[in-house]
């Protein structure tokens, strides 16, 4: 996958999406400001850029499932409990996935996603996760995978373009790739009183 550091990513309005298009990108900012909303506790995945962070994701081996067994048979309607079961990579999943998800939008709440009001979006990504939205057999972990992809963002170190500014770590309070720790072994109870540090060594 990319491994391009955070500092040389531009701003999330400026930045280009190398896998989504326009429409996909669209609908991607608008779910994740809904999973993860600005609204809460912390920083929203908008801020954090976790958008950025599943575009790189799918344009990578992960959106390729390049490391995972799929050769056949396929049987992606058997029990879920049986594990992944789709001939499609993550991105394919993500690519058919929204259009039919749309389409729902649209017959059920008269508009596309990103332009729902909150609550209604909430709802709408609520049919998702419940499987009220009739999506194709081989489609059916479209929500599992944003939802994690969205959580995977939010906490990954900055260096694959979500957890900008390592914001989501100093929320938690996570001290990141810190390599030594060993003077605090037996400071129990105690708040570590350092900021994160990231892989490419950005501190927060």
């Amino acid at each position: 996958m990319p491994h391009a550091k955070a500092a040389e990513l531009p701003s999330l309005d400026a930045y280009k999406p190398v896998y989504f298009d326009a429409a996909e990108w669209s609908f991607i900012l608008a779910a994740c400001a809904r999973l993860i909303p600005s609204d809460g506790e912390g920083p929203g995945a908008i801020e954090t850029r976790v958008p950025v962070f599943i575009d790189l994701q799918l344009a990578g081996d992960f959106g390729k499932a390049a490391d995972w067994y799929m050769e056949g048979p396929h049987t992606p309607d058997a029990n879920p409990l049986l594990g992944f079961q789709s001939p499609l990579t993550p991105a394919e999943i993500y690519r058919k996935a929204i259009p039919v998800f749309q389409d729902w939008c649209k017959t059920t709440h008269g508009d596309a996603f990103e332009k729902l009001d909150p609550e209604t979006q909430d709802a709408a990504l609520t049919s998702l996760e419940k499987g009220e939205v009739k999506l194709a057999p081989e489609l059916r972990d479209f929500f599992s995978f944003l939802l994690q992809n969205t959580k995977e963002g939010y906490f990954a170190d900055p260096m694959y373009g979500g957890n900008h500014g390592m914001q989501a770590w100093v929320h938690v309070g996570f001290p990141g790739a810190r390599g030594s720790y060993t003077e605090w072994v037996h400071n129990y109870n105690a708040e570590y009183p350092l900021g994160p540090v990231s892989i490419s060594g950005e501190r927060a």
